[in-house]
């Protein structure tokens, strides 16, 4: 039994067809039927269901990728162990980001890590935070930004910084005309039972934060529209469709066309935890938790 043939194995179990996994390990199709077909004779039982449509683990399939996960791992995680020593400020580190938060966020971080860890070479993957959470548990990134709480058991996590929530509104809301003529108090979520809201599509960490703060101020929020995207989001507010709630490194950021109105909300003010993931288990190289330590860093100056 070869190494390659486990991740091999392991990229079908990932991707449930043949062609996508040998596009994916860059070897022909045949080679790739091929060296399953040896592994499964070595081992004496099937490890995929086949047929014309699709790809299917059979129940000692799932046993095997299980173990063979973990052997994968650990063969990387002496590689990784092997490179740190020999190479020190050396590596690379995939960081996985939500989007939006990213682009607020890792502007202050990259150029700094980047001046103090020059041949440590960062990759970033964006996606939502759902798939983020599976992409990290399936060790796709080392590190990723995400906010809690998570939802993927596997996954272990170093907190960097709670970011307060703010409410913003259409400029001629009526909580916006108070807050213009300094005569609004502080916003209780529960005054927001009547207003339409405007939220991230399904996937997104921030949207149950934010159905979640409502529904614990005792009402179901009246959705009129979702966007996979903040900036649209703020937009739609700005122009008048409803409110919404906004992280608040999101709402300091720079804006020009169509800028709602950001409102602080009642002590205790909602805050969201933001942390770096990893796979619980694995090890994370010097380059990795160098990010980790950069990240911190940036985030206590942001907050002061």
């Amino acid at each position: 039994m070869e190494l390659r043939q486990l991740q091999y194995a392991l990229q079908i179990a990932t991707e449930r067809n043949f062609s996508r996994a040998a596009e994916k390990l860059h070897i022909a199709q045949p080679s790739l039927s091929q060296q399953l077909s040896k592994l499964e004779k070595e081992i004496g039982v099937k490890l995929f269901q086949r047929n014309t449509s699709s790809v299917e683990l059979t129940h000692a399939g799932a046993a095997f990728m299980e173990q063979a996960q973990k052997i994968v791992d650990a063969v990387e995680l002496l590689h990784q162990e092997m490179t740190d020593i020999s190479q020190l400020r050396g590596g690379k580190v995939v960081i996985g980001s939500m989007p939006i938060t990213g682009s607020h966020l890792l502007p202050y971080v990259l150029p700094v890590f980047r001046r103090t860890y020059p041949d440590i070479e960062i990759a970033l993957l964006e996606d939502s935070s759902m798939n983020l959470e599976k992409l990290t548990a399936n060790g796709k990134t080392d590190l990723s930004l995400l906010s809690l709480p998570l939802l993927e058991p596997s996954l272990a996590y170093e907190v960097i910084g709670e970011e307060k929530i703010d409410l913003a509104v259409p400029p001629d809301h009526p909580f916006a005309l108070k807050y213009a003529n300094h005569t609004l108090e502080p916003i209780q979520i529960e005054e927001l039972k009547d207003e339409s809201f405007i939220v991230l599509k399904k996937g997104q960490g921030f949207r149950k934060m934010t159905l979640d703060l409502c529904q614990q101020a005792g009402f179901e929020p009246k959705v009129v529209f979702e966007s996979s995207n903040m900036e649209t989001i703020q937009s739609l507010v700005a122009a008048g469709m409803g409110i919404t709630l906004v992280p608040r490194f999101i709402s300091r950021a720079p804006r020009t066309d169509f800028v709602p109105i950001y409102l602080p909300l009642a002590e205790p003010v909602p805050s969201r935890t933001l942390v770096v993931a990893y796979r619980r288990g694995r090890y994370l190289s010097k380059a990795a938790e160098a990010f980790i330590d950069s990240f911190k860093k940036s985030m206590n100056e942001l907050n002061d």
